[in-house]
């Protein structure tokens, strides 16, 4: 595993990667990018990485090269997995349904959405920017929230909230309204507290992040069309213990009139190690084909 922090470009980190091996490295690649990939110029979302998509794969020396946003990489790797890599979160049980839009909301350093579509000639993978859009509060907790990210932000995306360096806002709302001291700054420690329950603000905070996860996973369901939503992203799995048991479900079902056709639709967590090299390896074989 290599970080990207340490390398100044994505060609000297291929370069470190391809040195790490006994073997020649591979002639063709797929790699899955957390940025769009709409322009000549790809720039990274959350890091300094910069590359023109043309001539990438002559930098890296490869003859067949597939890019992926990171989330549709997630889209392939669910389509494609069996049925025992999910979870039920809420929702009816049995595999995701053959037929009908997917959509695919994942927390992690940021927040990643994507809608995958099976159809009867196939699968429809679209990329998304959806955790750009606006936060939507729900309650007054919810309103204070907003109200605290705005004064340090301007605009406030709901990715400011639903990933995990959202974890702080969250405690510091929470510290604020209660009166209670807030003796974190970190994400990281907010998020180890919160799971382990060694701090009932840090517990507090993370109650209010799965109703904030629940409400966004509707909200998309809605937007989307879905007959399902799959939880994906680098916290999903370090959430799978909580999220049944919070206030999860009835966010995601609280839609007013609405409310029984999200109460009838599966909510799953994807439990693959790493969907991402899963769904890119996917993504190259949706697009190429087997490699001869």
């Amino acid at each position: 595993m290599l970080a990207t922090s340490d390398y100044p470009d994505l060609p000297s980190a291929w370069s470190a990667f391809a040195a790490s091996l006994d073997h020649p490295p591979p002639p063709r690649a797929a790699i899955a990018i957390a940025a769009p990939l709409t322009g000549a110029v790809v720039r990274m979302t959350n890091n300094s990485w910069t590359f023109a998509q043309a001539t990438l794969a002559d930098a890296l020396g490869v003859a067949q090269l597939t890019l992926v946003n990171d989330f549709e990489a997630i889209a392939h790797a669910i389509d494609r997995a069996p049925a025992t890599a999910f979870d039920r979160i809420t929702g009816p049980g049995g595999p995701l349904p053959e037929r009908g839009a997917i959509s695919i909301v994942g927390p992690g350093t940021g927040l990643g959405v994507a809608c995958l579509h099976r159809h009867a000639g196939g699968v429809l993978v679209q990329a998304t920017e959806g955790g750009h859009i606006g936060l939507a509060p729900c309650n007054p907790f919810e309103d204070a929230l907003l109200l605290h990210l705005r004064a340090r932000y301007g605009r406030v995306s709901v990715e400011r909230a639903c990933s995990g360096p959202g974890i702080v806002a969250i405690y510091e709302t929470l510290a604020m309204l209660t009166g209670a001291d807030p003796l974190m700054a970190d994400d990281r420690a907010i998020w180890t507290a919160a799971l382990s329950g060694s701090d009932p603000l840090a517990a507090g905070a993370l109650d209010r992040f799965c109703a904030l996860l629940g409400s966004l996973a509707g909200d998309m369901a809605l937007a989307h069309g879905a007959a399902a939503v799959v939880l994906a992203g680098g916290l999903g799995q370090r959430l799978a213990a909580f999220l049944p048991g919070s206030g999860f479900a009835a966010a995601f079902e609280a839609k007013g009139r609405y409310r029984a056709l999200l109460a009838g639709m599966p909510v799953k967590l994807v439990s693959l190690p790493e969907p991402g090299l899963y769904g890119a390896a996917a993504a190259f074989l949706h697009q190429h084909g087997v490699p001869s």
